[in-house]
């Protein structure tokens, strides 16, 4: 009766695992993982770089992993945890569309390695590290920004508007504010040259009190 009681078959599944196959399982998505961070650290466009969210990236491609070995070893485990992980709901909001990708591809790449296909998961990450990297960083060096101008009436405006047309690359004007103490412009630029010079020449145009030139981070067309 006892030996039935503490006769845990449990212990039996888990002796027949191999510790090797774990092991190098893990190792593979461990170098993936880190090649997966090592290309988010090199396209992240932003300033306030979060270096939780690509170790998030390292953890999350070795956890899809373990889960993709457990899974595939019994099926009674796979649809209990099928059943755990419908549960979880995820409350961080993802602010970059970017960050989905990276996201989708840690777990993408998880799972290629628990399932075996190791050729797969180095290849299929080679390639989309380069294509990352071509296409993230191919507008770096062309930074739109917004510009307000201050200017007392009609003919300032005209004048302003004029310059910034002739020294920006393409300016479309997005809101334009009328009072009794002037006119207040709102233009998205792309500069020719750089921002100093360019909010200096406004400056010395006669009728304009001030210039603001402001870092745009939005999507724009080429």
């Amino acid at each position: 009766m006892l030996e039935q009681i503490f006769n845990f078959s449990f212990l039996d599944k888990a002796a027949s695992f191999s510790i090797v196959d774990i092991l190098a399982a893990l190792g593979v998505s461990f170098a993936v993982g880190l090649f997966i961070f090592f290309v988010y650290a090199k396209t992240f466009k932003g300033v306030m770089y979060s270096s939780s969210f690509g170790v998030s990236l390292i953890a999350m491609n070795m956890i899809t992993t373990l889960v993709i070995l457990t899974v595939s070893t019994n099926l009674i485990v796979s649809l209990g945890m099928v059943g755990a992980l419908s549960i979880v709901r995820f409350r961080t909001v993802v602010k970059e569309p970017l960050d989905l990708v990276y996201l989708f591809w840690a777990i993408t790449a998880g799972i290629i390695v628990g399932a075996g296909l190791i050729p797969m998961a180095i290849i299929g990450s080679v390639i989309i590290g380069l294509v990352l990297f071509i296409f993230v960083n191919r507008k770096m060096n062309d930074t739109p920004y917004v510009v307000v101008i201050s200017c007392d009436g009609d003919e300032s405006e005209a004048q302003a508007a004029y310059y910034v047309n002739q020294q920006t690359k393409k300016s479309v004007i997005k809101a334009k504010s009328v009072s009794k103490d002037g006119v207040e412009l709102t233009i998205e630029v792309r500069l020719k040259e750089s921002s100093s010079q360019f909010v200096n020449g406004v400056l010395e145009i006669d009728g304009v009190h001030s210039a603001t030139l402001v870092s745009y981070n939005g999507e724009y067309y080429m």
